[in-house]
């Protein structure tokens, strides 16, 4: 038994060793262990599933600008952070939900229910590049490798690495995505990573030639709608919180 405890624990070290890399732009310590090619065929295989149960919209307005917005900012990502996605937009025909995600490999998602708070390309740009901050950083993985190592169970993650994802270890990942098994729902990320991909997305955001402070903007009209719960019970930061940390980025950053 004490072997085994100790084999187990070698393990461990040695996932911890292989699995720590930094989070582009904010440079933030991760520990992820799934490979990032078998990360983006679970990121396929999830976005074939939201296609096949999604109503897409046909709104030819809505879909061009998030095309426009969306490609300006992948761009920004395969020039500047080598990234080999395979992107597409995608619009939900959902008035109810607004909200966006993007999964690796690059399929980004975007519900109508977002255009209400949505006045120009700018503040799309905000939400837009959140959500390909989420797959640039790779918090799905990060999250699924921290919920491995908290069960000490390997048994979904070996399935991973080895590609032979079950519906059940598909409906793991699309959780550790930000996205619910009952599709339309959107789970969130933890209050460090929302952060992080404000950040990511806000430099994505003005790099692709889009106003920063569009963000500011946009959570302003979003605080004020009352759709989100309070802090403290949401994994996701406050509004007016998350106006306040976006702010000192900006002026950090001398964005625009």
């Amino acid at each position: 038994m004490k072997f085994i405890k100790k084999i187990t624990l070698i393990a461990i070290l040695a996932l911890l060793f292989i699995g720590c890399t930094k989070a582009p732009i904010t440079g933030r310590s991760q520990l992820i262990m799934m490979n990032p090619q078998e990360e983006m065929k679970l990121g396929y295989a999830s976005a074939k599933q939201i296609l096949s149960k999604e109503k897409i919209s046909t709104d030819r307005k809505k879909n061009a600008m998030v095309k426009r917005v969306g490609q300006k900012i992948a761009k920004v990502t395969e020039r500047e952070y080598k990234t080999n996605f395979k992107w597409e937009f995608f619009v939900i025909e959902n008035a109810k939900q607004a909200n966006a995600f993007c999964l690796p490999g690059g399929k980004v998602f975007v519900y109508t229910g977002l255009f209400k708070y949505v006045a120009n390309d700018d503040e799309l740009a905000a939400v837009i590049g959140h959500e390909i901050g989420h797959a640039l950083a790779r918090h799905g993985a990060e999250r699924m490798s921290r919920g491995q190592l908290a069960q000490a169970s390997g048994q979904v993650l070996n399935a991973v690495m080895i590609g032979q994802g079950s519906p059940q270890n598909t409906a793991m990942v699309m959780q550790a995505f930000g996205v619910g098994t009952q599709l339309g729902v959107m789970l969130p990320h933890s209050r460090d990573q929302e952060l992080e991909a404000d950040h990511i997305g806000i430099v994505l955001a003005a790099k692709a030639g889009y106003r920063a402070s569009a963000a500011l903007t946009f959570w302003d009209k979003f605080a004020k709608s009352g759709e989100t719960p309070p802090e403290y019970l949401s994994t996701h930061p406050a509004p007016k919180n998350r106006i306040i940390k976006i702010r000192e980025i900006i002026k950090k950053k001398r964005l625009r």
